[in-house]
């Protein structure tokens, strides 16, 4: 993970002007560009790649995926039949590390990442450590034993979301991958379209 980017992330959120990180104190003081004079200097008129290419960054960070596994993820989709740039949202949407952030078991895909990576998470009664691992309809997602008492997983529990895409069984601690989202379920800010564009320039 060394090629993740760890550096200030309202940095990275003004890049985009909006908090992709979520609820970010720096971010919402300090909403416009960075660099000295933020708005007040002229920007050049974003040109066309440039739109493209800022909407597949903003992808790529709030979803914490490298370039090689993005463009990855992007040949799949186009494989696959149906509309690229939602085919590609919803593989991106089936990773491990997502799905552990959005069932709940962590706070941030971040920390999801790590808590797979250290061996908590089973698929289907598997322990998998691979943050990347794409996740198939009716796969279950279950906290390991021994790491049920684990504060950072019970905290962060503790004010989980639900998504109709995913059934979650807390007794168990453990989750059931139903189906792809839908697009409209997808509640992240992304303009899918743009990436294709920029991918099949």
């Amino acid at each position: 993970t060394m090629a993740r980017y760890i550096g200030p992330k309202s940095k990275i959120a003004r890049k985009f002007r909006e908090p992709i990180y979520g609820a970010d104190k720096a971010f919402e003081k300090r909403n416009y560009p960075p660099g000295q004079h933020g708005f007040n200097k002229r920007r050049p008129k974003q040109s066309e790649y440039g739109v493209q290419l800022m909407e597949k960054q903003k992808a790529k960070y709030t979803y914490g995926i490298l370039e090689k596994q993005f463009r990855n993820l992007f040949e799949k989709a186009s494989r696959k039949g149906g509309v690229t740039g939602v085919v590609l949202l919803q593989l991106i949407e089936s990773r491990l590390d997502n799905v552990v952030y959005r069932l709940g078991i962590a706070k941030t895909r971040n920390q999801a990442r790590q808590i797979v990576s250290h061996r908590h998470i089973t698929v289907n009664g598997k322990v998998v450590n691979i943050p990347s691992y794409l996740l198939k309809a009716g796969d279950v997602v279950g906290v390991r034993e021994r790491s049920k008492s684990l504060e950072i997983i019970e905290d962060s529990l503790s004010s989980r979301v639900n998504y109709s895409w995913l059934d979650w069984d807390g007794t168990k601690m453990e989750g059931r991958f139903m189906n792809y989202p839908e697009r409209e379920d997808i509640p992240e800010n992304i303009k899918e379209q743009l990436i294709v564009e920029l991918y099949s320039k």
